[in-house]
């Protein structure tokens, strides 16, 4: 489902009169985060999470983190829970061997980065990375879940968004309120242009460092610039996505804003690839998209992927070296 406008506004009625639901929400997760955690592993997790639900960078992040991870001669490796993804796990991904119905989509883009597992329980995921010979553990996902002991916990936030109205899943965005999340995050990574990032400004707890980045296209030999494109994307705010093709100088002649990990069923395909041929655009999507797609169909769509650039990695330097993370 698309998130609801009112979400982003702050003085809603329907936001004030479902207020209250939110509430037993938010009571019900700060529950469930003050239990003990049943496995504390050999080896340093990171948590990449958040606290709005849907979309705020969090697979960009895993990958730039992981890329930084190699580069200072570590091991990591990724456990997911695998959201969309038929199989309860712990396995460890395979392109070869599973596809989006099996393992979720975000799994299998990552994989292309670090070795993968998939786990409907977090614990078990971890504990089968470990015995994988993993020096340290990216869970992607999972702030709000005290299955395992975390050593490092980095939210990431969309600068754009911000938390919204501030309100707890249904009246607003949040599936805890900010200022509990925070004070339990040891990194809050913004995400977004530098305009949006310099206007998010939440207080922020001692133990909370704040980091700043955004998101770039990669160089794919693609002439953006005057190409017509139909755009589609099955992600988080797929306006996003529409926002950066723009920006690349392609015309978005339209923007088919699919539902967050949204199945591509035939009948959506063959109508997007009916209205492209009709009008003369190009097909394209982003990367996380294009692994849902059938084999047959991907030769004809171009797929735009995107990276997590952060300026200054000192912060999140500073909190690798205190659980034990250097260079190698």
């Amino acid at each position: 489902m698309r998130p609801p406008l009112f979400w982003y506004r702050d003085n809603s009625l329907l936001s004030v009169l479902l207020a209250p639901i939110g509430a037993i929400y938010a009571a019900a997760t700060a529950r469930r985060v003050a239990q003990d955690p049943k496995h504390r592993a050999s080896v340093p997790v990171i948590c990449i999470g958040n606290i709005n639900a849907g979309g705020t960078g969090k697979t960009p992040t895993a990958i730039a983190l992981t890329q930084k991870l190699v580069e200072m001669g570590q091991t990591p490796h990724i456990v997911s829970r695998g959201y969309g993804g038929s199989l309860a796990g712990p396995v460890q991904v395979s392109p070869a061997n599973h596809d989006a119905n099996d393992v979720g989509d975000e799994p299998l883009l990552l994989t292309e980065f670090a070795p993968t597992w998939v786990s409907k329980d977090r614990a078990l995921g971890v504990k089968a990375a470990e015995s994988a010979g993993a020096s340290v553990i990216l869970l992607d996902d999972g702030f709000q879940n005290p299955s395992v002991f975390k050593d490092l916990s980095i939210v990431t936030v969309d600068a754009v968004k911000g938390f919204g109205n501030g309100r707890v899943l249904p009246a607003g965005p949040l599936r805890e309120f900010a200022n509990r999340g925070l004070a339990r995050a040891d990194a809050m990574l913004v995400i977004g242009p530098e305009r949006a990032r310099k206007s998010f400004q939440p207080s922020l707890p001692s133990n909370c460092a704040r980091l700043n980045g955004q998101l770039d296209a990669l160089p794919t030999g693609m002439p953006w610039k005057g190409q017509r494109v139909l755009a589609f994307a099955g992600i988080g705010h797929p306006e996003k996505f529409f926002a950066t093709l723009k920006g690349l100088g392609a015309d978005v002649v339209r923007g088919e804003a699919l539902d967050d990990h949204q199945p591509f069923t035939e009948a959506l395909l063959t109508r997007l690839e009916t209205e492209a041929k009709a009008r003369g655009l190009n097909l394209v999507t982003t990367e996380k998209d294009s692994v849902r797609l059938p084999d047959a169909f991907r030769p004809k769509v171009s797929v735009l992927p995107v990276r997590l650039s952060i300026a200054d990695w000192t912060p999140l330097d500073e909190k690798l070296a205190q659980i034990g993370i250097t260079r190698q």
